[in-house]
């Protein structure tokens, strides 16, 4: 089999397209004929060293993946040759079969294109998890997602709207606020880009307290990080939730002076370990979000596609921020 591999510490330029022998099914594992791999930004940092997890090289990147049961390890009972299914892969999925723990796989709903199986469970799970554990959400408050058209940002509009808030879609061009307003989102705000002095980082929080009520904003979602993360938390209402999703923009400074005079808390959001931590409220959320998905209140963006073989440049265009909703690479 084909495999795009991590062989050695960089970026996107570093992978290697390499032929590798078939996986074969340990006792309760399946093998899946990959179809299709979500691209997300673990990715882009993985093969650079800088994520939570260091896998042993070489790797393939790909955390979450869509494709088709292809053989049965001893003792596994819940699939059968031939399901059609997402697999929670954590690394791996750049490569035309995988071994997964049986557990690891859910079967896909029917009429789930590959593509959108491909880029729902980190985007959607994230969001989910963070909204509804981190943040315990209610109807009627208001949610400011930054970088509001990438994946998790359009996956926590998506479901912002479908659990009852007002939400404002914050992210770096009109377009991109277009889109996540197509998406469900009541308004929207361009904020500009950085690097921000200290004229623009008063300037910025400024503009990030005029797109949210005046009382402030009752939970921020910030998928961006640097500069933005401080700028967006002065705009945070009394007792409001600051949540911590990731730092494309930088790893952020807060003076927490701010969570004093605010009342506020900030929350991490980890979902890779609370799926292995609390998997029992994991798989409600996983049933939760499959029947938001054929109730048609979440779907899926899927922006653009990329080969196997141009893995690399699907991982760039996430790291060049160019992405919107979810890059694939399809099989």
């Amino acid at each position: 089999m084909k495999a795009m591999l991590s062989t050695r510490v960089g970026g996107p330029e570093t992978l290697e397209l390499t032929e590798l022998p078939d996986p074969v099914a340990k006792p309760g594992e399946v093998v899946v004929a990959v179809k299709a791999c979500g691209v997300n930004y673990p990715d882009v940092i993985i093969i650079e060293d800088k994520y939570q997890f260091k896998p042993e090289r070489p790797f393939a990147p790909g955390g979450e993946i869509a494709g088709v049961v292809e053989s049965l390890g001893e003792g596994v009972t819940s699939l059968k040759v031939g399901d059609r299914v997402i697999g929670q892969a954590g690394w791996g999925g750049m490569s035309e079969k995988i071994a997964l723990d049986a557990r690891r796989c859910t079967p896909m709903p029917e009429g789930m294109p590959f593509e959108e199986g491909a880029a729902f469970f980190l985007t959607y799970g994230t969001s989910y998890h963070a909204l509804k554990q981190r943040a315990a959400i209610k109807p009627g408050e208001s949610l400011l997602v930054l970088g509001a058209a990438g994946g998790v940002g359009l996956a926590a509009v998506e479901l912002g709207k479908a659990m009852g808030a007002k939400v404002i879609a914050a992210a770096s061009t009109q377009e991109k606020v277009d889109l996540a307003i197509k998406h469900g989102a009541q308004s929207g705000m361009v904020y500009p880009l950085g690097p921000f002095d200290k004229d623009g980082k008063k300037a910025l929080g400024a503009a990030f307290k005029d797109a949210v009520p005046k009382d402030g904003v009752d939970v921020i979602y910030d998928a961006v990080g640097g500069d933005y993360a401080e700028a967006s938390l002065r705009a945070i209402a009394w007792e409001g939730r600051f949540l911590v999703i990731g730092f494309p923009s930088g790893i952020p400074s807060i003076p927490l002076n701010l969570t004093l005079l605010k009342g506020c808390q900030i929350v991490g959001v980890f979902w890779g370990a609370f799926t292995t931590k609390q998997p029992a409220d994991n798989a409600v959320n996983i049933k939760e979000m499959l029947q938001m998905y054929a109730g048609g209140k979440i779907r899926p963006y899927v922006s653009s596609t990329f080969s196997l073989a141009e893995a690399g440049k699907a991982i760039t265009e996430l790291a060049e921020r160019r992405a919107k909703g979810k890059v694939v690479v399809t099989l």
